[in-house]
C-alpha cells in the first residue's frame, strides 16, 4: 500500500544532507578489480516511526484509517534519511576509500580476492549489527 504524501512533503524542511555525485562513484569503482554491489531490499520500510509522528502518516482506505508502523516510500528526507544512517554505520569504511554507498546500494571495490573477500564479510557483520534510527 503506498500514500500520497505530497501535501506533507510541501510542508516538509528539506535535510540538507549530501547523495554522493554518481560521476565520482563511477571513477572510483573504475579503479578497482573486483566489485560486490549489494542493494537494500525494502529500504524504505526498514526504519521505525516514532509514536508523535504516525499521526502525519495516516492513510485513509475503503475499510478504515491506518497509520505507517516503519516509514513509507515517496516521504521528502527520507532518500537523504537513509544515505545520512548509512554513512554513519560505515564511517571508517568509507574513509578508507573501499566502500560506496549509494543510498540503498553498497559497493565494495578492491583490488585481490582475497581482501574483497574479508571486506564483504566485514560490511555484512556491520550491517547487521547496526541499529536503525527513527525518523522525524
Amino acid at each position: 500500500m503506498v500514500g500520497d504524501f505530497r501535501a506533507l512533503n510541501t510542508y516538509t524542511i528539506p535535510q540538507r544532507y549530501p547523495i554522493p555525485r554518481i560521476h565520482e562513484k563511477l571513477t572510483q569503482l573504475s579503479q578497482a578489480k573486483f566489485i560486490t554491489a549489494m542493494h537494500s531490499l525494502k529500504v524504505f520500510h526498514q526504519n521505525v516511526i516514532k509514536d508523535n509522528a504516525k499521526k502525519l502518516l495516516r492513510i485513509i482506505v475503503c475499510c478504515g484509517i491506518f497509520e505507517y508502523l516503519r516509514i513509507p516510500f515517496s516521504l521528502k528526507n527520507e532518500p537523504s534519511h537513509y544515505q545520512r544512517m548509512m554513512n554513519t554505520i560505515f564511517p571508517e569504511e568509507l574513509s578508507e576509500g573501499w566502500l560506496i554507498i549509494y543510498i540503498d546500494d553498497i559497493i565494495i571495490c578492491l583490488e585481490t580476492w582475497d581482501s574483497q573477500l574479508s571486506r564483504l564479510e566485514r560490511v555484512l557483520q556491520r550491517n547487521s549489527t547496526s541499529k536503525r534510527e527513527h525518523l522525524f
